[in-house]
């Protein structure tokens, strides 16, 4: 038997369902367990709790944490980045023999731990057997549980067995409101006491509750406990106030061998919840109304049966990749699940899983819409609506720019300001440095992109009226207004600006002034400025829909942006390849093998270069995909009217020149990279963009990054890894009203299966080498019209169509 194995330890004896469970059964490692705490993080969309151990304290190795989402402080009125809150912690409980240690990190000897994280149930159990300094030996289980059906609510069952002593088990169960925000201690401004004004109390002899305010925003949080003991055991109760903690003190005795439950249920409210005035009344209320843990398991566990029923991504439960899809499809959903719908919250970069970026909202929404898209697309809604309340925001940004329309900030939290730093830590050498990645505003056609998508993807007319049309809008008036006019040329310069790649904030010698005519923004506004006249042109043709605030461009607008989406300048290099920006080909070529002998990891290049003297600005290379972000966004198809739109010549047999010159440049710096890569290269080199999913789907397991996890998941990677697999491998494209599909599997993939939800109907896909099968759920909707390389059908509701896919042979489509 391993060493690492414990017969009684029900964990180690249980089979676990493949594909389905994330275990660690090692022990804790300092150098991984904040990696750990923040994988094994349980969350509903509402509320999220890191996977720290109940009897942890924040300390360097652990760091318990739990998150609302949307729920924001600034700890200063003007200075200082607004963050999300660490929230009171709700987990602590632990226990001793009268006399003995409280159980703790670093008190006692560990004989055996093991956890496991049930993905599809969403719950996280653990067994641990401890020896203290007097020899007694307690085994402990534990599941805990943040509940899906009741987004307020949080759970944790503890099992104590006294296996060879007896005597009185003490246990402490409470709430600690004496929390910082610390989980991202390198980023100044937030880290600190977030909550002030901590009061406790109790409401009957189980339950305990802590309110708290935050310091600036003046949120209020209030938090609930119950603690229950196994039915018909005698204890004893003793209230224990702190100044900023409320726990109980419970007294049992116990005999060897002896099973004693302690089940304690958690609710948690804020002053930001709908229908909510008084947080402490509604999470004392939503207390008295809870069931016991099986009750509570049980309506979790059902609902996220549901959701995996919608959300299923299948390759196989022996297949490698199928439980890295599942963590991350897991994740996605406890950050973004359909509770989110009815809150006022954006898409954190890093999740609800840590402090990481002060749970900032950046671009991440790109690569996260499309696959909510085709499966919860009144989530997608939400969301945009979050952007679309903050165009206030927006408005103020563009114009303290001098410019119209709108500009949503590179990084922004609750209030929808700039929160971009201007200074930064440098991850190689920690010394302080000027920090201008606030200069990327294509943030800006980011959400525009994703308003057009989200209804190609679902005809919502409502949301087009109502938030879609003024997001594109105004995002165009922006940019619109950006571009200069060259005469001589005829021809727009749009000037100043960073692309995604991030390496290149200005010129070399100027760094910090921005780049010229960067192919990725001038394209990108062509084809903004193109959808926002389409959107008024459709809103046009439904009076009843037309929004009551004046929104559509004046006719001199429209005659602009006619004449800057058909003029914008685009710079070339010699061999014909669309430069990153002008004046990309005078730049300096990296000595790539030096560099590599030097460092060998050279993910922190642009970092790298700046502590030796030198500047990312000199040279040919690139942290992350930026030409080639185009392709990502774009068929090969629309990218050639895009470009030939502009008056420009250009050739599609290009485009794999194209990758592979800046592939060879780009050093993957960002968790972003390697989706965008893998997407590019899917029809031009299968194995390659294999290589580059499977190094993506490992970005939190096996954190790359060197500890960038502890902070949060990468929850744009995590997306982008599943709409990967779920459009780019299936060819999915919807355009001009026809969903299309041209599968192409790489090696090592042998079949795919999902469901997707596209206009109201639900359509499950099988797709292997040799065919693919659509069959679409029985109801009263119209039938789709489908395309499936060169032949179209319409699929009815309650319809199969099986269509053969030879290599090389035409496609035969057979509806059945």
């Amino acid at each position: 038997m391993p060493a690492d194995v414990d017969p009684g330890c029900e964990l180690c004896s249980r089979p676990p369902p493949p594909g389905w469970t994330l275990a660690y059964r090692d022990g804790e490692t300092p150098d991984e367990e904040g990696t750990r705490e923040t994988i094994l993080t349980l969350g509903n969309g509402y509320l999220a709790t890191r996977g720290a151990a109940p009897e942890a304290s924040a300390d360097g190795v652990h760091y318990p944490g739990t998150y609302l989402a949307g729920f924001h402080n600034r700890l200063f009125d003007t200075a200082g980045d607004e963050s999300i809150v660490n929230l009171p912690n709700w987990l602590p409980l632990t226990f001793r023999p009268a006399g003995g240690d409280w159980f703790a990190s670093g008190q006692g000897r560990r004989l055996h731990e093991h956890r496991m994280l049930d993905l599809r149930r969403g719950v996280y159990l653990r067994e641990l057997v401890v020896v203290d300094r007097a020899r007694r030996r307690t085994r402990v289980r534990q599941r805990r549980l943040v509940s899906m059906a009741h987004p307020h609510q949080a759970a944790l069952q503890t099992s104590i067995i006294a296996e060879n002593w007896s005597g009185r088990l003490e246990i402490r169960s409470g709430i600690d409101g004496g929390v910082v925000n610390a989980n991202a201690p390198a980023e100044a401004g937030s880290c600190g006491r977030h909550l002030t004004e901590v009061a406790t109390g109790g409401d009957d002899a189980e339950t305990v509750w802590l309110t708290a305010v935050t310091t600036n925003s003046r949120h209020q949080v209030a938090v609930a406990a119950r603690t229950r003991i196994s039915d018909g055991v005698a204890h004893s109760r003793q209230p224990i106030h702190g100044p900023d903690d409320v726990s109980q003190l419970i007294g049992i005795d116990v005999t060897p061998g002896e099973r004693v439950v302690v089940e304690k249920t958690v609710t948690v409210f804020s002053n930001r919840d709908r229908v909510v005035s008084v947080p402490l009344s509604a999470a004392l209320e939503e207390l008295r109304q809870a069931g016991e843990f099986a009750l509570a398991l049980a309506e979790h566990a059902a609902v996220w049966t549901r959701l995996w029923a919608r959300f299923r991504l299948d390759v196989g439960e022996k297949h490698a990749w199928q439980l890295p899809i599942r963590v991350h499809t897991f994740h996605l959903l406890q950050t973004l699940s359909p509770h989110v719908i009815g809150l006022d919250a954006g898409v954190p970069a890093r999740g609800l899983h840590g402090e990481g970026y002060h749970g900032h909202i950046f671009w991440d929404e790109l690569f996260v819409y499309p696959y909510l898209d085709l499966r919860m697309p009144e989530l997608t809604r939400a969301l945009l609506e979050y952007r679309h309340r903050r165009l206030t925001a927006a408005r103020r940004q563009a114009a303290g720019a001098g410019m119209p329309g709108a500009l949503f900030p590179w990084q922004s939290g609750d209030s929808g300001r700039d929160e971009s730093p201007s200074r930064s830590p440098s991850p190689v050498t920690g010394e302080w440095m000027d920090d201008y990645t606030g200069r990327q505003q294509h943030v800006n056609l980011a959400v525009a992109y994703c308003v057009w998508r989200y209804w190609e993807t679902t005809g919502d007319l409502s949301f087009l009226a109502a938030c879609g049309l003024e997001l594109l809008v105004e995002t165009a008036r922006f940019w619109a207004g950006l571009a200069t006019y060259d005469p001589a040329d005829d021809r727009y310069d749009i000037r100043g600006v960073m692309g995604p790649d991030e390496f290149h904030d200005g010129y070399p010698g100027r760094p910090g002034q921005g780049l010229d005519n960067c192919a990725y923004l001038n394209v990108m506004v062509a084809w903004v400025l193109g959808r926002a006249v389409e959107a008024c042109a459709i809103v046009a043709r439904h009076p009843g829909a037309r929004p009551w605030r004046a929104v559509a461009p004046t006719d001199d607008e429209r005659r602009r942006w006619a004449h800057v989406g058909r003029r914008l300048r685009l710079a070339f290099l010699d061999d014909g390849i669309l430069a990153q920006f002008e004046g990309y080909g005078d730049l300096a070529e990296l000595d790539w093998d030096r560099y590599r002998q030097r460092y060998g990891d050279l993910r922190q290049l642009g970092p790298l270069l700046q502590a030796e003297g030198d500047h990312p600005n000199r040279y040919r290379i690139s942290k992350q995909a930026d030409v080639l972000m185009l392709l990502y966004l774009f068929s090969a198809e629309e990218l050639t009217a895009l470009v030939r739109g502009l008056g420009y010549e250009f050739d599609p047999a290009r485009i794999p020149d194209t990758v592979d010159y800046y592939l060879s440049r780009t050093t993957h710096g960002s968790t972003l990279s390697r989706v965008a890569h893998a997407w590019v290269l899917a029809r031009t080199d299968r194995r390659r963009s294999f290589e580059m999913l499977v190094t993506a789907l490992g970005t939190d397991l096996a954190d790359p990054q060197r500890g960038s996890t502890r902070n949060g998941i990468h929850l744009g990677a995590s997306a982008g890894t599943l709409d990967i697999l779920q459009r780019c491998y299936t060819g999915l494209e919807i355009r001009d009203d026809l969903l299309r599909l041209n599968p192409l599997l790489p090696e090592g993939l042998d079949r795919l299966d999902f469901v997707i939800r596209y206009r109201n109907q639900l359509i499950s896909l099988h797709v292997d080498h040799e065919r693919l099968r659509l069959t679409a759920a029985p109801g009263a909707a119209e039938p789709v019209p489908v395309a499936v390389r060169d032949r179209s059908f319409p699929l009815a509701p309650g319809s199969t169509i099986t269509v053969a896919l030879p290599p090389s042979a035409p496609v035969n489509g057979s509806p059945t």
